[in-house]
């Protein structure tokens, strides 16, 4: 058994054009509770206070934070810092899992059914949602590597190696807002962009998936140092096997996560486990900064050499 451990800082900071008058925020940033994941440690650090905090668990149970301001303010600093504990665990034999179809087929509607627990969730996840389409093209795109009699995870597994194969990563290609038939069109995207097509092609042919937010372990270039902030949240997909459970697939690095992701929830898709997201009265125009580091135990002291910069002077940068 493998334990290993990283420290996570996840910085958000605001700078508004204009005064905000009152604010509702929800932060979604506290790595679950999981089989092989234990949060060590979580603090949120806010600047500044709002006037209300609550805590709970949304339908999807991640944990999430609640913030009300009621005060003026130009600026909003969110600092997430976490000590997250992975334990090694075996991976599925995928051949051993079902065919596709009978899994197609035991998830389909069909009134007057019982379903276990397990089966009534994930068939919350067979449907189209904000980000994820079900249609003909996406089944189609899918059906190369869903023959008959495929096992189910052998037949994930091929098609997530073909997202990373046939599409090109690219940072300047699509926004929050770009569409996933314009992904599957053009072939290019990031990480929520090959998680939503990977997802739409899974629930296109009658396959329950979910959207999974987290980090992953990066590595600087060859002979270059880590450098604090580089790093960026990631995404990849959670798909439901009878007698197996959920098995995560990452398309953007094409392999099954396992001791260098850390997962902070999961939903439909990237509407439902948005880091940060709310409503404000006032603000004018405002685009965030985001800086996240992950790094391992034993890199820990020698990144953060220095004593940390206070949030204020941080504001004033």
């Amino acid at each position: 058994m493998t334990i290993v451990r990283y420290h996570i800082r996840h910085d958000t900071l605001y700078r508004y054009d204009q005064p905000v008058g009152e604010s509702r925020q929800m932060l979604r940033l506290t790595p679950r509770e999981l089989p092989g994941q234990h949060c060590v440690s979580h603090r949120i650090e806010i600047v500044p206070e709002p006037q209300r905090i609550e805590d709970f668990a949304d339908g999807f149970g991640n944990p999430v934070r609640s913030m009300h301001f009621e005060r003026d303010h130009d600026t909003l600093f969110i600092r997430a810092e976490s000590w997250v504990e992975l334990e090694s665990k075996p991976l599925p034999d995928l051949a051993a899992s079902p065919a596709w179809e009978s899994v197609r087929d035991q998830l389909a509607y069909r009134a007057g059914r019982f379903l276990d627990a397990a089966m009534l969730e994930a068939c919350g996840y067979l449907f189209e949602s904000a980000h994820v389409r079900v249609k003909r093209d996406f089944a189609d795109f899918a059906a190369t590597d869903f023959p008959a009699g495929v096992p189910l995870l052998v037949g994930v597994d091929r098609l997530m190696r073909r997202i990373f194969h046939e599409f090109t990563f690219d940072p300047e290609a699509t926004d929050i807002s770009t569409p996933v038939t314009e992904v599957l069109e053009n072939r290019r995207g990031v990480c929520q962009d090959f998680a939503h097509l990977m997802l739409s092609c899974l629930r296109s042919i009658g396959l329950a998936a979910r959207y999974v937010s987290g980090y992953i372990l990066t590595r600087p270039p060859a002979g270059k140092p880590r450098l604090i902030g580089a790093d960026a949240t990631h995404a990849w997909v959670s798909v439901f096997c009878p007698g197996v459970g959920w098995v995560d697939f990452d398309p953007t690095n094409a392999l099954l996560p396992a001791l260098e992701h850390v997962t902070i929830g999961w939903g439909r898709d990237f509407a439902d486990v948005s880091p940060l997201r709310g409503v404000i009265l006032g603000g004018g125009g405002h685009e965030p900064e985001i800086a996240v580091t992950m790094v391992p135990e034993d890199e820990f002291e020698s990144l953060y050499t220095d004593a940390d910069a206070p949030v204020a002077s941080l504001l004033q940068v």
